[in-house]
């Protein structure tokens, strides 16, 4: 059976500060034909330019079967999702070919494929027509894609008035229920929420039961293992590895270095996209009121400090963090405003926000912090995967010692130590 996506000696170059040319129509060929010795006259005597380009994948091959589950990893700027927009042919690769057998449904980013001024039902049609449906085919899973993306109240509104949770929800559920041979699934599922997540991961795992081929980009290694069962790391736009998924992700946690506190945080902060109404300045991390980089003392609180600027009136800023383990489990989120009951609004002017990790909460292992910031249900301020802060978190903790010295680490991420009360049973009637 031949593949149903084979990718040979694919590879895609930019060059820096430059688009991408556009289709020309055949008057703006003969224009620029004409134009083309003038150019030649006005450029001799310069110094010739020198291009700098780079390289976002090169010669990268493999192929899929049909009704494969293949989950794509590796840093950010690795060449993945330059990957995916050339199987959808939203750009041209530089050399190489890629061939796929069956329709194609992609999701690369909020929104893809919606016309911001039709309504959720108009674009559900829209989207069902570009895969090659019938009406009748989308007719007949009209009701599970408006079911699973929970909009009904909004189907007749036009979709440039959701937020952003509602955007990529509907996205999601026309791209996986519409029934396309081959799905392509790139790391929009981060913007919504753990519910919304945990039913995606479920859906796509159902397509692939039914034979389908699932190309899956994602940060998320523990997504990578449960509904992957072979995994392809890119690095450097090249393939770093290929095979089952619990090697490859294994091999990609240990190989990729991790961002160190003393000069690489400011400079990702300093690359930060601008946002109308936050700025991210700085984060500190600190115990017993020192600052501290990578190695921290379970037995003694940690403070995660987070100094911004509000740059505008905003209501629903949110800012928080997301703290994983070495094997990119999210283990829990912390946000600056606690209170789910209100929706805070922000005068412009510096803030600086504070979290504090309790003394004996983590087990002495790594972690990942990574910081955010969002405008609710609008927009993120801080792309995923945010500034991530490694964190190494050593033993002092009386009972992480005693096991520690036995030469037996404690199990699980989190290490608290609970209030524990010890009594004869005859001497009580408790429980």
């Amino acid at each position: 059976m031949p593949p149903a996506i084979s990718v040979k000696g694919l590879s895609k170059q930019y060059r820096i500060g430059a688009r991408e040319e556009a289709a020309r129509t055949f008057r703006e060929a003969l224009v620029d034909l004409a134009a083309a010795p003038v150019r030649r006259l006005r450029r001799l005597g310069r110094p010739p330019e020198q291009e700098e380009t780079i390289w976002a994948l090169q010669d990268v091959s493999f192929d899929v079967q049909p009704g494969e589950v293949v989950g794509v990893i590796g840093r950010n700027g690795a060449g993945k999702s330059t990957l995916l927009k050339i199987l959808t042919r939203i750009t041209e690769p530089t050399e190489g070919r890629v061939e796929l057998r069956g329709r194609v449904a992609s999701l690369l980013e909020v929104g893809t494929g919606f016309h911001p001024e039709l309504t959720g039902r108009e674009n559900i049609y829209l989207n069902g027509v570009i895969l090659g449906m019938k009406k009748a085919e989308i007719d007949r899973k009209f009701d599970e894609i408006v079911a699973f993306a929970e909009i009904e109240k909004f189907l007749d509104t036009p979709v440039k008035h959701y937020s952003s949770g509602m955007y990529v929800r509907l996205a999601f559920a026309v791209a996986a229920h519409l029934e396309p041979e081959i799905l392509l699934v790139d790391e929009v599922l981060a913007v919504g929420d753990a519910a919304f997540q945990k039913k995606c991961l479920g859906k796509m795992g159902a397509v692939a039961k039914e034979g389908r081929t699932v190309l899956f980009v994602s940060h998320n290694m523990q997504a990578i293992r449960q509904l992957c069962k072979r995994g392809c790391w890119l690095g450097d736009g090249r393939v770093m590895a290929d095979g089952p998924s619990d090697e490859v992700v294994n091999r990609y946690l240990k190989a990729e270095p991790k961002a160190n506190g003393s000069g690489e945080i400011p400079r990702l902060i300093a690359q930060l996209p601008a946002d109308p109404a936050f700025r991210l300045e700085r984060i500190a991390l600190l115990q017993a009121g020192q600052l501290v980089e990578q190695h921290v003392l379970n037995g003694h609180p940690l403070d995660v400090v987070i100094h911004y600027q509000v740059l505008q009136k905003t209501t629903g800023l949110r800012v928080f963090f997301d703290l994983y383990d070495g094997e990119e489990t999210l283990l829990f989120r912390s946000f600056h405003d606690a209170d789910e009951g209100k929706v805070p609004t922000m005068e412009p002017g510096r803030y600086v926000s504070k979290a504090v990790i309790p003394a004996n909460f983590l087990a002495p292992t790594a972690y990942e912090i990574r910081i955010l910031a969002t405008v609710y249900n609008v927009r993120m301020c801080i792309p995923y995967p945010g500034i991530c802060i490694p964190l190494h978190v050593d033993a002092v903790g009386g009972v992480n010692r005693a096991y520690m010295a036995a030469g037996e680490p404690i199990r699980g991420k989190l290490a608290p130590m609970l209030s524990w009360t010890t009594f004869a049973a005859e001497k009580t009637n408790v429980g």
